[in-house]
């Protein structure tokens, strides 16, 4: 099965100016096909490091894929750089160049002199027409390698590689299997915990396991590779269940699902209202809560400072208003060397109180503090209590 690197180009990119999302885009698109991605880059707009870069990818990989650098001014030098790393002139293809003057008379304007560059090409290479923008992009098939540049312009990117490239592709190395990852997402539970729980699964080839920690939340990304989905599914299907096993109630969803979509799942699957009170969380709690439908539309959620000792009294007083069943709250003081978080949680199940410390940066403090509260009012509010009839 070949490997394959992508190098992203734009000085642009290094000086944070822009986000690249082309490599996740290409990465999803290469893991769907099956083929193993070892490497990325980026790389300002310069000549010879960018020729520098594929030489050295020419002697790891066998399918490189660029993005940027195709367009019509003196800084975006692909073309040349890719002719420079195989040694080649760059030719003047007169096909490319009417392709251009059409695509610009189709737009009602009027190609320049400047575009001329991109009728260009480094010798030898595959022209591919761009029906969605103005820059050609080009395929250089060197022995068992290739190398594939595109535009950086994620529409039309996408629409070159799915059209052009991963059928390339696929005739060319006859793929036929594809790389399936799912990922669990836990809470309540640190990374070292876990990993103490999983170690001997994240030692597999086949499917393989890795950690990723957040603030107050553990990604569990089980991947496998197969001929096919279904096979793939299988063998996801039979760690996963170990996983779950292993970290029992911390785990609390699965690939898109958040913390937030699993409380509103829960509290509509008992018809209960939710009541929040967040204290010194600058809002945050409240934006994660917005982004799913609390049921009945009977949920609210109050910001401001308070005092621990009055955390019951006003959340009591909410709940009442409002009408609702369960009802959290939350305050985060600050501390000289750590953050320190009062949980409160009513509901017809009874009450639960909770004290939890932060000795992480700073910054981070409210976001860990938002993950653990919506993990405390999971596991103590909706989270069927064994005998519990529902």
């Amino acid at each position: 099965m070949p490997a394959a690197e992508i190098i992203t180009i734009g000085t642009e990119l290094l000086l944070g100016e822009i986000q690249d999302t082309n490599t996740r885009y290409l990465a999803r698109t290469l893991r769907d096909v099956g083929v193993d991605l070892y490497r990325t880059t980026v790389v300002g707009d310069n000549v010879e490091r960018i020729a520098g870069v594929i030489r050295e990818a020419l002697g790891r990989c066998q399918i490189i894929l660029t993005t940027g650098g195709l367009g019509p001014t003196v800084d975006d030098p692909t073309r040349e750089a890719v002719a420079r790393a195989l040694g080649v002139p760059i030719v003047f293809l007169p096909e490319l160049w009417e392709q251009i003057l059409e695509r610009f008379q189709r737009y009602g304007r009027q190609a320049s002199e400047n575009n001329r560059r991109q009728a260009y090409v480094p010798q030898g290479a595959i022209p591919v027409e761009n029906p969605v923008g103005t820059a050609p992009a080009f395929i250089c098939e060197v022995g068992e390698a290739c190398i594939i540049c595109v535009p950086g312009v994620p529409r039309e990117m996408e629409y070159l590689i799915e059209h052009v490239a991963i059928p390339y592709l696929t005739r060319r190395y006859q793929l036929s299997g594809t790389i399936k990852a799912r990922v669990l997402h836990a809470a309540g539970i640190g990374e070292s915990v876990v990993d103490d729980l999983i170690g001997d699964l994240e030692m597999l080839t086949n499917p393989t396991v890795g950690l990723l920690a957040h603030p107050g939340q553990v990604d569990v990304r089980i991947t496998a590779k197969a001929g096919s989905v279904e096979e793939a599914d299988r063998m996801i299907e039979g760690v996963e269940a170990t996983v779950r096993e292993r970290l029992g109630e911390a785990i609390f969803g699965a690939d898109s699902e958040t913390l937030e979509s699993a409380l509103a799942t829960e509290l509509a699957r008992r018809g209960w209202g939710l009541a929040v009170l967040e204290c010194n969380l600058g809002g945050d709690l409240r934006a994660r809560l917005e982004r799913v439908a609390l049921p009945q539309e009977r949920a609210v959620v109050q910001s401001g400072d308070c005092l621990d000792e009055g955390l019951n009294a006003r959340l009591a007083t909410m709940m009442h208003e409002m009408g609702v069943e369960a009802g959290l709250a939350v305050s985060l003081r600050p501390g000289p060397d750590k953050q320190n978080l009062t949980l409160l949680a009513r509901s017809p199940l009874g009450e639960a109180r909770a004290e939890r410390s932060y000795g992480g940066p700073p910054t981070l403090g409210i976001p860990w503090a938002v993950h653990t509260a919506l993990d405390f009012v999971r596991r103590t509010l909706v989270t069927p209590l064994e005998g519990e009839e529902v």
